[in-house]
């Protein structure tokens, strides 16, 4: 491979494009993107849930393993974001591109460990939980199948994050509201037998599901190979790079932990919802459901931002990697502000959107008010967590999640549920955002003392 082959001309978007017009034109495309993934999940526990309480119980269940798998590829998609975004702003494009070939590496890699899992652990995993016949049926049913065929959601993590790493977002929206069509649109079919295809159910959600994410990942392979034209994707002279490796998880790994900390989580405030009822196990299942709404645009703005402030930090550009930072937080809080209003006003119509049993709504009705008093802090923790991550500072993000994840919500979750019932558990949320966004603003005094302080004020 030539360096005439591998040199772009002229200065990438991210360095000179005003940063009200990029970070919109960059995140937006993704928000929407990730407002349509969104989407195909509810519709998901939608038709589940009218299935049985049973086997939406058995689809809650299964989302830590589910986690794992995003928080693996996403979490290696981040790293390969930010070192990527890093040496196009330093103009180093063969390192880009080695970024992007190593990337896809891990990829499979990631799929052979789940598929692997899938085969010869999921019955093990639902049986350890619960004695229910009908919940670890369709469990294993649902795990096994997302698992075994998990191929498609590693590459489109990966193929997706190189094409926004270079500014092309644009095509990540076409792959993932693809995918996500192709879900919805299979679905009920699946689930219920329409059209002459055999009744599913739990295991038809699960088809539809890898069906939608192969499909994202076969469309973003092919507009990296026609469209990306500031890497070239030589497969066949590829020979894994243990450098290139480190660097990705440098910042992937933690970031990968962090992102892993939510399944430990959700599985272990499982065993907590299961001293009271399966339906709250299904209540915590809807409001990650439901919760995505608001969060997925707020990580769509983060994959607008990252490789902005990586590529101007690889320049030294301040002021616009300051300018991406406000503007990020401002939006950032917004969307939570009008996630809160919905939450509060209208849950019990939200959770009737899946199972309008009498025990579904007197749990989830006060669960989702309490929860999201949470997100008036959330937006702000999660841009700045992203933030230390396109700095190479993954370790301040991991310890951020910790402490939210681990320290506050598991231990205050089980000492309320001993201590004073069901309803003070959902308490555990607010409590750990507001210890997330203390550390935050420590964190980020250090960043900027360390990293940012001496860099030129002017673009």
């Amino acid at each position: 491979m030539t360096e005439e082959k591998i040199t772009a001309p002229g200065e990438n978007k991210m360095g000179i494009m005003p940063i009200n017009k990029l970070l919109i034109s960059m995140s937006l495309p993704i928000m929407i993107s990730m407002l349509v993934q969104a989407m195909y999940n509810v519709v998901d526990s939608i038709f589940v849930g009218r299935i049985s309480e049973h086997a939406l119980t058995a689809v809650s269940m299964a989302f830590p393993i589910q986690s794992l798998m995003i928080a693996l590829g996403s979490g290696t998609a981040v790293g390969i974001n930010a070192y990527l975004s890093r040496n196009l702003g330093e103009k180093n494009f063969e390192r880009a591109n080695a970024a992007a070939l190593n990337g896809i590496f891990l990829a499979f890699l990631s799929y052979v460990a789940f598929a692997l899992f899938g085969l010869f652990g999921s019955h093990l995993y639902f049986a350890s939980q619960i004695d229910i016949p009908e919940i670890v049926s369709y469990g294993t049913d649902y795990l096994s199948i997302c698992t075994i065929v998990s191929i498609g959601i590693f590459m489109q993590l990966i193929l997706e994050r190189i094409l926004q790493s270079t500014g092309k977002t644009i095509y990540t929206m076409i792959t993932q509201g693809t995918g996500a069509i192709i879900n919805i649109i299979f679905d009920p079919i699946l689930i219920f037998g329409y059209f002459g295809f055999p009744r599913m159910e739990v295991a038809g959600a699960a088809i539809a599901t890898v069906a939608g994410q192969c499909v994202a990942a076969i469309l973003a392979l092919i507009f990296n190979l026609k469209k990306n034209k500031e890497l070239q994707f030589h497969f066949r002279k590829f020979r894994p790079s243990l450098y290139v490796i480190g660097q990705i998880y440098k910042v992937g790994i933690p970031s990968i932990i962090m992102q892993s900390i939510v399944s430990v989580m959700t599985f272990l405030f499982n065993k907590i919802l299961l001293m009271f009822s399966s339906t709250a196990v299904s209540v915590l299942g809807v409001y990650f459901k439901l919760q995505s709404f608001i969060f997925m645009p707020v990580f769509g703005l983060n994959n607008g931002m990252i490789p902005i402030v990586a590529y101007n930090y690889g320049a030294k550009k301040k002021k616009r990697i300051i300018d991406t930072i406000k503007l990020s937080v401002v939006i950032a809080v917004g969307i939570m502000l009008v996630g809160l209003l919905i939450f509060q006003i209208m849950p019990a119509t939200l959770i009737r959107m899946f199972n309008d049993s009498p025990d579904m709504i007197a749990i989830g009705v006060p669960a989702l008010r309490i929860i999201s008093v949470s997100f008036i802090f959330a937006g702000a923790g999660i841009v700045s967590s992203s933030v230390f991550q396109a700095l190479g500072n993954g370790l301040y993000s991991l310890i951020m999640s910790v402490v939210r994840q681990i320290v506050f919500i598991v231990p205050v979750a089980y000492l309320f549920a001993v201590t004073l019932g069901l309803d003070a558990v959902w308490f555990s949320f607010p409590i750990a955002e507001i210890s997330s966004i203390l550390l935050a603003v420590f964190f980020l005094k250090k960043t900027y003392d360390r990293q940012l302080k001496g860099l030129p004020e002017a673009e």
